[in-house]
C-alpha cells in the first residue's frame, strides 16, 4: 500500500506556484489545500493573488473564499480543518 504523499509548494509573491500546483494536482490526480492566510477569506480580493475561477474550475481547492473575516477563526481551527480535509483527499485519492 501506496504511504500519501503531500507536496508544499512556497515561494515568493507572483513566481508561479497557482500555475505550478494546478499542473501539480491535474498530473497527479488530486486536490490543492491553500496555506494563504488571506486566499482563505471571501472578502479579501486585493492583492491575494487567489487562483480564477478558471483556474478552480479545474482542479478542488480548499481554503480558497472559504471562510468570512466576520467568523471568528484562528490558526488551531485551519491546522483542525487542514488535518480533517488531509485525511478526506488521501482517502479518495
Amino acid at each position: 500500500m501506496n504511504k500519501p504523499l503531500l507536496i508544499l509548494v512556497a515561494d515568493a509573491t507572483a513566481v508561479g506556484k497557482t500555475d505550478l500546483c494546478i499542473r501539480l494536482a491535474q498530473h497527479l490526480d488530486t486536490e490543492i489545500i491553500s496555506a494563504d492566510s488571506r486566499q482563505l477569506f471571501k472578502e479579501m480580493s486585493i492583492g491575494t493573488a487567489k487562483p480564477s475561477q478558471e483556474e478552480m474550475q479545474n482542479v478542488v481547492h480548499h481554503f480558497v473564499d472559504s471562510h468570512s473575516v466576520k467568523e471568528e477563526y484562528n490558526v488551531a481551527k485551519y491546522e483542525k480543518e487542514v488535518l480533517t480535509t488531509l485525511e478526506e483527499v488521501f482517502s479518495r485519492k
